[in-house]
């Protein structure tokens, strides 16, 4: 696998991401851009970045924070609150990297899709509610309200939203407001509801940031496994 720093632009604001991809392989492959949680690009966002690229394709980690890291919640909510504020700046900075993945000479810029973690996940439905040019979308644990509902006919984007059942962030009248909103909107999706996984279970270091920060995180090493079974599923038909 190679791994590669990227720097890239969003109008005039400059942004670091990197790339993964395997060197080995000559053929163009489709390409995922994965958006990370609310403390940024963190270890975690970095490894599932390279479990893509394990599975043949190139993975392009989105610098959505413009390089800021937050190890608390107070610096994360604060960043998050800055970027998710401004729907316009959301957009802008996805697009900016979902570009700079297409133009990668290992992509087949036709074929491209997103996976998104937390916050990242939103983001990740967010942008295929708003009709981005993408096969495929990949929600981890993210919430499910709608920046601006889904219109009929506009989602292009294949849909997996991947939740956990005790997630205290993501009421049950959320997950019924975003199957109607799906269902309205004609969108092919899939939601997935994990019994017993609380929010950010994808994330081997959530259950001690949890501890620590008395936040409702936990890493569940079963629903990752049955989670990222479902993702690549869903990508190689996506994508297929």
């Amino acid at each position: 696998m190679r791994e590669d720093p990227v720097t890239y632009t969003d109008g005039g604001t400059t942004l670091n991401g990197f790339v993964v991809f395997d060197e080995g392989r000559q053929e163009k492959r489709p390409g995922i851009v994965v958006l990370h949680e609310w403390w940024g690009i963190t270890r975690h966002v970095r490894e599932e970045a390279r479990k893509f690229a394990q599975q043949g394709y190139t993975a392009f980690v989105a610098d959505l924070y413009a390089g800021k890291l937050a190890d608390n919640p107070t610096d994360a909510g604060a960043l998050m609150a800055g970027l998710m504020g401004d729907p316009a700046l959301v957009e802008s900075r996805f697009e900016a990297a979902r570009a700079a993945l297409a133009k990668h000479p290992s992509v087949d810029p036709s074929r491209i899709g997103a996976s998104g973690y937390c916050m990242g996940g939103k983001i990740a439905l967010d942008m295929a509610r708003a009709g981005a040019e993408l096969r495929g979308v990949v929600s981890f644990h993210g919430n499910l309200s709608a920046q601006a509902p889904a219109q009929p006919g506009q989602v292009k984007a294949k849909v997996l939203a991947l939740n956990g059942a005790a997630d205290p962030f993501v009421k049950p009248e959320s997950i019924e407001a975003f199957r109607k909103e799906m269902d309205a909107a004609k969108a092919d999706y899939r939601f997935v509801n994990y019994p017993g996984a609380v929010h950010a279970f994808t994330n081997p270091d959530a259950t001690e940031k949890g501890k620590k920060f008395n936040l409702p995180l936990a890493y569940d090493a079963e629903t990752d496994r049955q989670a990222k079974a479902e993702a690549a599923a869903f990508f190689a038909k996506a994508f297929g």
